[in-house]
């Protein structure tokens, strides 16, 4: 028969609740083995990166050595300067960045009064809407793009920033709506009801109190939507040209080159890679909350 003295180990319910210092020393062990493997992950994420990032800090000669040299050289950044001095890299930069600009406000100006239309009125109408946006969404871009770039052509638009600012609305559109509208089926209807007792129109209740309380909702999809279009390739690639060329169009032209040209690609693709990173930490938490609530809710 056991003592009184002897040791009874609680239920593990009780070691939670009363943080029994068995569970916190299990809950130190298995701390280390979670760092590290999440450092693994990350390193090998983020390999393609630092290769990149080590390839174009080194001589043109040492970059492209076989086997690799790891050390022994003196980092340079010859590679940025004869980027920014012998291509068209900061007027690409520049289209990049006006055609991400244009095309997310846009799309949050169109988006947001669709969204809020198609979480207000639900019925078959907006069942059918949505359907089609998702369809439309899900299309080979190939299917898309062409026809836009025949139309660019016959409306002598082709190879501006307008052109393919717009294509990239028409693209991006459709998650954009779908993100907002689920983030509007969260807000309670009765918030309606209320500014519209108080003489509020339908557009003054989405002026005055849902694009306030949606302001998370809507920095989210405009994160969602700049990043598409900052890094868009194969619309740029159908609908650009020479004047109105962006740097992923830009990075794939230096490719297979010359070894210079191809380490200034290196250091291109760096420039574009920076903002995208800078931009995803600085807004995480609204990227998550667009990834977890916008996107399987509703």
């Amino acid at each position: 028969m056991s003592s009184a003295t002897d040791t009874v180990t609680p239920p593990p319910s009780r070691l939670r609740a009363a943080g029994h210092p068995a569970q916190r020393r299990r809950r130190r062990r298995r701390n280390p083995t979670a760092v590290v493997l999440l450092l693994a992950l990350a390193v090998l994420m983020l390999s393609p990166f630092i290769w990149t990032a080590l390839s174009v800090t080194k001589p043109t000669d040492v970059a492209f050595a076989n086997p690799p040299v790891l050390g022994g050289y003196t980092p340079t950044f010859q590679a940025f300067k004869d980027l920014w001095e012998t291509t068209y890299f900061a007027q690409y930069l520049v289209n990049t960045a006006v055609v991400a600009i244009i095309s997310t406000v846009i799309a949050l100006v169109l988006g947001v009064p669709a969204a809020y239309a198609l979480s207000r009125f639900p019925g078959y109408v907006s069942a059918i809407l949505l359907l089609l946006a998702l369809v439309f969404r899900s299309l080979p871009r190939f299917s898309v793009v062409l026809p836009m770039y025949e139309i660019s052509k016959s409306l002598g638009i082709y190879d501006t920033n307008f052109a393919l600012a717009a294509a990239l609305v028409a693209i991006n559109q459709p998650f954009s709506i779908w993100l907002l509208r689920n983030f509007f089926a969260e807000i309670p209807k009765e918030l309606d009801e209320a500014a519209m007792i108080d003489g509020c129109t339908r557009f003054g209740t989405l002026r005055r109190i849902m694009i306030p309380l949606m302001r998370p909702g809507i920095l989210t999809a405009g994160v969602f939507v700049f990043l598409f279009a900052f890094q868009e390739y194969l619309t740029a690639l159908v609908l650009t040209d020479t004047a109105s060329k962006t740097v992923p169009v830009f990075i794939t032209t230096q490719l297979g080159q010359t070894l210079p040209m191809l380490q200034q690609a290196g250091a291109a693709e760096m420039l574009l890679t920076l903002p995208v990173i800078a931009i995803s930490f600085i807004a995480q938490k609204y990227l998550v909350a667009g990834l977890s609530d916008g996107s399987v809710k509703g």
